[in-house]
């Protein structure tokens, strides 16, 4: 027996958690994917726009770098918000229901970007223009902050034993997934006049939100809760305060939770949106060639997120995470070197080798990860919370690099130090982590938190602790 697997069950649920069928595993991973790929494609449309019109009709009185900053801002946002909606959202999953509250952020998160795209814009009605649109963020941030925690929970508690990395992939799949559809969407309304674009034309992306839900919500609603959270009602051990016991319980898997996001969160942004700017800006590149990097390295990490899923199901979580930010830090000043070249096959060839084999490998384990850091009963809250104070922290991502890149004088070093920082930040996380592949996922406690130190004390793991 293993430290991580004191009851010997080698990750297999408890004989109480009937395994779900193929046909409903099927419909939840088709849900979690889909319902992550349009949840999170209203996310990243946000932050297309920012970089590339928001400057221009809702922060028109500012110098046009100022503007791009406080567009920026507006996008950091929404990562403020998101611990909020992981607290609050968090405490529904694990009180009312996984799937239940699922469906609740895809109407937060639908309803508030659709209405974006119905905002009027500073010559229409000035300062209230940016302010409406930072209230929006605002409530995209809280439907955000539940959401991946959610569906990455309800996929592992599926998923069978042996396989929750392959399965979990999934929902970080789906994220790829709505970065590629919200670029291609925003590459299309680039081929509009410039006039026509930023009348009407990046409003399309928006409203197009209000149809996603339909499709999410038919989803979500066909497929079964979870068996582990059935579980935990039908033993009647839900917890009355999810937040306050994941703290007590799980104060290592907490902190490693909101390390572990940091330079993920950091650097996708860094490579999505503030690459955007840098490369049609800074760069004076065409804006096709910033938006078609960005869906070709989507693309790359999307076939790849099951790969490295499936790869963490032999070797373990921990040393693909190890793996996946060290590369990230050592590749940061080669990314810039690239992108400097200003040729645009170089350019796609940066943006692909930082995010298939930094980024990739990192975001894929993420979700089974964190639903491993944290018993049943706070599952939901511990993992959104803890992911989502990470999240905010290193947000404002795309902001800090604009500010960095202005006081260089558009020279990107200053980014490239800024991303191996945040990749220093999460090495420290995952070396304080512990490998986790091989526990009860049914289990109210943890393996390696929580009461099991009180167990071993007694003696009751005696023998995992001698070999």
């Amino acid at each position: 027996m293993s430290d991580n697997d004191p009851a010997g069950t080698d990750g297999a649920p408890s004989a109480a958690v009937p395994p779900t069928s193929p046909a409903e595993l099927r419909r939840v991973v088709v849900a979690s994917l889909v319902g992550t790929a349009l949840e999170w494609y209203d996310f990243f449309i946000y932050g297309t726009a920012a970089a590339l019109v928001f400057n221009q009709i809702f922060f028109t009185d500012a110098d046009p770098a100022v503007g791009t900053l406080v567009a920026f801002a507006t996008f950091g946002v929404g990562f403020v918000f998101r611990p909020l909606g992981g607290f609050l959202f968090g405490h529904l999953g694990d009180r009312i229901g996984r799937r239940s509250t699922l469906v609740l952020t895809t109407l937060v998160m639908g309803i508030s970007t659709g209405l974006i795209g119905l905002l009027p814009t500073y010559s229409q009605i000035g300062l209230l223009a940016p302010v409406l649109l930072t209230l929006l963020r605002v409530c995209q941030g809280l439907g955000a902050g539940a959401e991946f925690g959610g569906a990455s929970t309800l996929l592992s508690e599926h998923a069978p034993a042996g396989r929750r990395g392959f399965f979990g992939s999934f929902a970080q799949t789906g994220v790829q997934i709505g970065l590629v559809l919200g670029t291609i969407a925003f590459l299309l309304v680039e081929l509009l006049p410039e006039e026509a674009m930023l009348t009407w034309g990046w409003r399309v992306p928006f409203l197009i939100s209000f149809a996603l839900i339909i499709v999410s919500l038919y989803l979500r609603l066909r497929v079964a809760e979870s068996p582990v959270f059935l579980n935990v009602v039908r033993k009647r051990t839900t917890v009355r305060l999810p937040m306050v016991q994941a703290l007590r319980s799980y104060p290592r898997s907490f902190l490693v939770g909101i390390g572990a996001h940091i330079c993920d969160t950091a650097v996708v942004y860094i490579y999505a949106t503030f690459s955007v700017a840098y490369i049609t800006g800074t760069l004076e590149q065409p804006r096709w060639v910033a938006l078609t990097g960005v869906i070709i390295f989507g693309l790359v990490v999307i076939a790849l997120q099951p790969v490295y899923g499936a790869l963490s199901d032999r070797i373990g979580r921990r040393p693909i995470n190890l793996f996946s930010v060290v590369f990230t830090g050592l590749f940061a000043f080669p990314f810039f070197m690239l992108l400097d070249t200003g040729n645009p096959v170089v350019i796609w060839l940066a943006l692909v080798i930082a995010t298939s084999i930094g980024l990739a490998p990192m975001i894929a384990v993420q979700p089974v990860f964190y639903a491993e850091l944290f018993g049943a009963g706070v599952r939901y809250t511990g993992f959104a919370a803890s992911r989502e104070i990470g999240a905010a922290i290193a947000g404002f991502s795309p902001l800090v690099a604009a500010a960095l890149l202005e006081q260089a004088g558009g020279e990107p070093w200053p980014v490239a130090l800024w991303m191996i920082a945040t990749a220093v930040v999460s090495l420290v996380a995952f070396l304080y982590s512990r490998e986790t592949r091989q526990i009860d996922i049914a289990a109210l406690e943890a393996s390696h938190e929580g009461l099991v130190a009180g167990r071993r004390a007694d003696g009751t793991a005696a023998a995992a602790a001698d070999g």
